[in-house]
């Protein structure tokens, strides 16, 4: 029964940084979540921090506002199998495929799959924080990056602070379909290059 307490308490641990996260993937402010799900504030606050515990009336309006299954918000213990069982969700009327739960220190991946013959100008621009790097699958993507208006064909990539207003869409009547990740709290990717190799 006290392994059981343990694992249930540890579940329950993870909660507070799941929805702090999704918050800031969203880069909603605590004021804005509580108007959209009916809670306060403070109950959000002490939800993130573990100051309070998560129960079904709480994490409900969560996971419909976040739009993310409810097992998501709750998640479930280590099993050691290294598959990501991703949920496509849709957002914006893109639809959108999580890769991975995390990919350390906040970063997260995902597949966007993309209508074409949207249709996308400066307005729709939106700036959160966080930093952002895009590769191209397939299609044509348009990116809006400030005063930038950008055009990737398949094969290309971008990265740029998300601070920055930025918004992207189809760039022709051919849907598009490409990777982003993505960093809260403003992480740039790091790749390794290999080591040249010595001329004997």
């Amino acid at each position: 029964m006290g392994d059981m307490s343990d694992e249930l308490d540890g579940v329950l641990t993870s909660v507070g940084p799941r929805l702090r996260a999704l918050r800031r993937e969203r880069g909603a402010t605590l004021a804005e979540l509580a108007e959209d799900t009916g809670i306060s504030v403070s109950t959000l606050s002490r939800l993130e921090s573990g100051g309070r515990r998560p129960t079904l009336e709480l994490l409900l309006p969560l996971a419909r506002v976040h739009q993310v299954p409810l097992d998501e918000l709750v998640g479930a213990p280590p099993t050691g199998d290294p598959r990501i069982h991703a949920r496509p969700f849709e957002r914006d009327g893109m639809t959108f495929v999580p890769l991975t739960r995390g990919l350390g220190g906040g970063l997260r991946a995902f597949k966007h799959i993309m209508p074409g013959g949207r249709r996308c100008d400066p307005s729709d621009q939106r700036t959160h924080e966080g930093y952002e790097w895009l590769y191209v699958l397939s299609g044509r993507l348009r990116l809006l990056l400030g005063e930038h208006d950008l055009t990737l064909a398949a094969g290309e990539a971008a990265e740029f602070d998300t601070r920055v207003p930025h918004a992207f869409t189809s760039a022709d009547e051919n849907p598009v379909e490409l990777l982003s990740i993505f960093g809260p709290q403003g992480e740039r990717i790091h790749t390794r290059a290999r080591p040249k190799r010595r001329v004997p």
